[in-house]
């Protein structure tokens, strides 16, 4: 403001009398002020265009980072949300009672820290009732092999008393054909009266 305060001094009525080079020289000087001047102002507006882009371009950035990290927040919660609406087939599989868990599971299966934790418990119960349920069917193959075992001896018994049965009927029906044939051969030749 003073630089343009002394050119209106010059262009006034006060510096008409005034020697013209001097008037010259001393609006030289004044415009050349004013023209460093208007680098300076024009420097600092690009200085502060700049810093405001960087700024920006840094809450954009900023910005983004959110946006990215709402989109993924948001995914996430709806793959959890469909994780937890999966039907897996351990809902659908009976176990044992949490008493009767407590009282036939391994002591490391079922510490206070694992009853504590929700998860844990289920994974043990899960582990508990797999091999319980393995050991439940070694035992039946057992016993299916133990009973295919006890059918043949009773088959091959089965078999070996009807053929023995065919056997006694067999001698049962040669013996009363010999008894036959001995009484009809006693009634044929009378034994003569002992005297």
């Amino acid at each position: 403001d003073p630089e343009l305060a002394a050119l209106r001094d010059l262009v006034s009525s006060s510096f008409l009398n005034h020697d013209p080079a001097l008037v010259q020289n001393r609006a030289g000087a004044l415009f050349a002020r004013l023209k460093a001047l208007n680098r300076d102002a024009n420097h600092a507006t690009r200085a502060h265009k700049q810093a405001t882009a960087d700024a920006r371009h840094d809450m954009d950035q900023t910005y983004l980072g959110l946006q990215n990290l709402l989109y993924e927040k948001r995914h996430l919660e709806r793959e959890i949300d469909k994780c937890r609406q999966f039907a897996s087939i351990y809902q659908d599989i009976p176990f044992h009672a949490l008493d009767e868990f407590v009282e036939l599971a391994p002591e490391e299966a079922r510490t206070d820290g694992v009853l504590a934790d929700e998860h844990q418990l289920m994974l043990n119960r899960l582990s508990f009732e797999l091999s319980e349920r393995q050991r439940l069917d070694q035992r039946r193959r057992e016993l299916i092999k133990e009973k295919e075992t006890l059918l043949k001896e009773s088959k091959t018994k089965a078999t070996t008393m009807e053929s023995m049965k065919t056997h006694i009927d067999g001698l049962l029906k040669s013996a009363l054909e010999a008894q036959k044939k001995v009484n009809d051969l006693v009634q044929s030749n009378p034994l003569p009266p002992s005297t």
